[in-house]
């Protein structure tokens, strides 16, 4: 892969070079690669097919994660959250120990592993709520919830510039990967003002399906708001809205 410089960008084939645009800019590469149909039978690429076929294990369970959370996603998520999302996803499939390798899953993976992951590089949960919270996955009753104590949002919320008022948002989501289907429930709170005015308490249950065997997953977020002439604004179309998974119960 090379960089395009000069003033005229190229866009296109000529010759056997490509040419085009990412978001890391312009760029090129040589046309070629290996047969498809070689690849696909080749004793010599067994590890190359075993390989593909967990990455896209780990697309589809991305996916459908994706799709789980969509309604907080929409305000909170940044441009390569994707792909970041399949590359953790990968290492939960890496972490199964029961299957062979090519045929390693989420299920008999280790989904913990997506503790901590961030949805939106620009806006991170730990460098913006520091008000102390206390998640909760109860698999019996299928209630995943999130208690935040009052607390001074000048003080426990690092907001971006402009921001006049937030509001607190979670979800709790179960998943079954194997049948690519998943049970969701979200919450937020109003919005609030963004002041030295001290919160009430903060309790948002997230009810699932009680005495599950899937995945649950906790979610919790924040959104940012200005208010001009009476109206709230998302603040830079969610830009700066973290949203994490701060709990994760395997099956």
């Amino acid at each position: 892969m090379a960089r395009q410089k000069g003033i005229i960008k190229l866009k296109g084939t000529i010759g056997d070079i490509t040419f085009y645009k990412t978001k890391d800019g312009h760029l090129a590469r040589e046309k070629g690669g290996i047969d498809a149909s070689r690849i696909a039978s080749d004793p010599a690429f067994q590890r190359t097919r075993e390989n593909g076929s967990e990455f896209g294990r780990a697309g589809k369970a991305g996916k459908i994660l994706r799709t789980a959370l969509r309604t907080l996603l929409v305000n909170s998520a940044d441009g390569r959250m994707v792909s970041r999302l399949t590359q953790a996803m990968v290492k939960v499939i890496q972490a199964d120990a029961t299957n062979d390798r090519g045929l390693r899953n989420v299920i008999d993976g280790e989904a913990e592993l997506l503790v901590g992951f961030e949805f939106n590089i620009g806006g991170k949960l730990g460098t913006t709520l520091f008000a102390p919270f206390v998640g909760g996955i109860d698999r019996v009753s299928g209630d995943i919830t999130v208690d935040i104590a009052p607390f001074v949002p000048l003080n426990m919320i690092s907001a971006p510039r402009g921001t006049t008022h937030f509001k607190i948002i979670s979800a709790g989501a179960e998943i079954d990967f194997e049948a690519e289907t998943f049970v969701v429930a979200n919450s937020e709170t109003a919005i609030l003002p963004w002041d030295a005015n001290p919160t009430v308490d903060i309790n948002q249950v997230n009810a699932v399906t009680a005495n599950s065997t899937k995945p649950l997953f906790l979610a919790l977020g924040v959104e940012f708001y200005q208010e001009v002439n009476g109206k709230m604004y998302s603040l830079k179309n969610g830009a700066y809205n973290p949203l994490s998974l701060v709990q994760v119960s395997g099956a």
